[in-house]
């Protein structure tokens, strides 16, 4: 019996060997009413898809690769859920780039696409790991993920970290919160440039001056706000209230206040940032900015494997919004405090 054929499939169904194509590859690119009618007319006909050769012909590997720093992480790990689910609709195989933040391993992970172990990148890092002093026009397919690398013409999806970061601000400042202290991620990272910003136009849109000794710079690990927390309760003049650029921070940040003899959040207010599904289990349930996470993820997919089919994306730039989720780690300011 000779094997069933693309052409054949066309026949069956009445359309065209392109139209089948598109609606096997799932490429958005037909309705959903003639996809279902390729797919019908393929399973009457006992169709199998060859991905080797469908591979060979079109010279990609099937596989796209995730450049992450840390793929234990709660928030990168939904981001990651995301991804996989948008490429394996697609038929694309996830690789997933653990870097723990080293500019070496970005670059070798990025080299799998010259090497076609990859057709493209989803690049969660604020380095670009090519040489684009030349320009961008040799870069295989690349969309960065929440973090920014300042480099022209490259997608990116995101949440607006300086409008989240100024509401973060804004809660604890209606709390009666003005002693208001920040731990924030690495500072060579746009999104935690972005904070910063956003905390320190919070501050000063309400007429309150930031002082510096309470701005602690981290790297998102929870012993970073475990240090922080330590640090700042050492200090003569102490914070009200301390808002942690990731909820891992926060975290550790509430264990040390809490090993401390600090109640919280009757004596110290805390705030995170992502709305990792663990922050709402914490003692008490972490008060957040949420982002997205796996819908993030899924734009990020999305637009890339558009990129890898030769589409240009609408925009450049999308951005997801953030929600402020207010829990039990936050409360108004107490009179005796002040």
């Amino acid at each position: 019996m000779s094997r069933v054929g693309i052409k054949d499939i066309a026949a069956e169904a009445g359309v065209s060997t392109a139209t089948v194509s598109h609606a096997l590859r799932n490429s958005g690119r037909v309705s959903e009413l003639t996809r279902k009618k390729v797919l019908a007319a393929a399973q009457k006909a006992g169709y199998t898809p060859n991905r080797l050769a469908a591979n060979l012909r079109t010279s990609r590997s099937g596989n796209i690769v995730v450049i992450i720093p840390d793929v234990a992480d709660s928030f990168n790990g939904q981001i990651i859920t995301g991804i996989e689910q948008v490429a394996r609709s697609k038929g694309y195989s996830v690789l997933l780039g653990n870097t723990g933040g080293s500019p070496n391993r970005e670059r070798e992970f990025a080299e799998m696409t010259r090497s076609r172990q990859a057709d493209g990148i989803i690049l969660m890092s604020h380095r670009m790991p090519f040489d684009v002093s030349g320009g961008i026009d040799g870069l295989p397919p690349l969309v960065n993920g929440c973090e920014n690398t300042d480099v022209a013409g490259i997608p990116r999806v995101a949440v607006r970290d300086r409008r989240a970061a100024r509401d973060a601000t804004r809660h604890l400042l209606e709390y009666g919160h003005e002693k208001i202290a920040v731990v924030t991620g690495d500072m060579e990272s746009a999104s935690s440039r972005a904070r910063l910003d956003g905390f320190r136009t919070g501050m000063r849109d309400a007429g309150i001056d930031v002082n510096e000794d309470w701005v602690i710079h981290g790297n998102y690990q929870p012993e970073d706000g475990e240090r922080a927390a330590r640090r700042l309760m050492s200090l003569r003049s102490r914070p009200t209230a301390v808002f942690c650029f990731s909820d891992e921070m926060a975290m550790g940040c509430m264990h040390a206040l809490r090993e401390l003899g600090f109640d919280v959040p009757h004596d110290v207010s805390v705030m995170g940032f992502d709305g990792v599904p663990l922050s709402r289990y914490t003692a008490p349930p972490l008060t957040t900015i949420a982002q997205p996470a796996e819908e993030i993820g899924a734009a990020c997919a999305r637009i890339l494997l558009g990129l890898i089919e030769g589409e240009k994306p609408d925009c450049l730039e999308t951005f997801l919004p953030h929600e402020l989720v207010v829990r039990g780690s936050t409360a108004p300011l107490k009179r005796d405090r002040v």
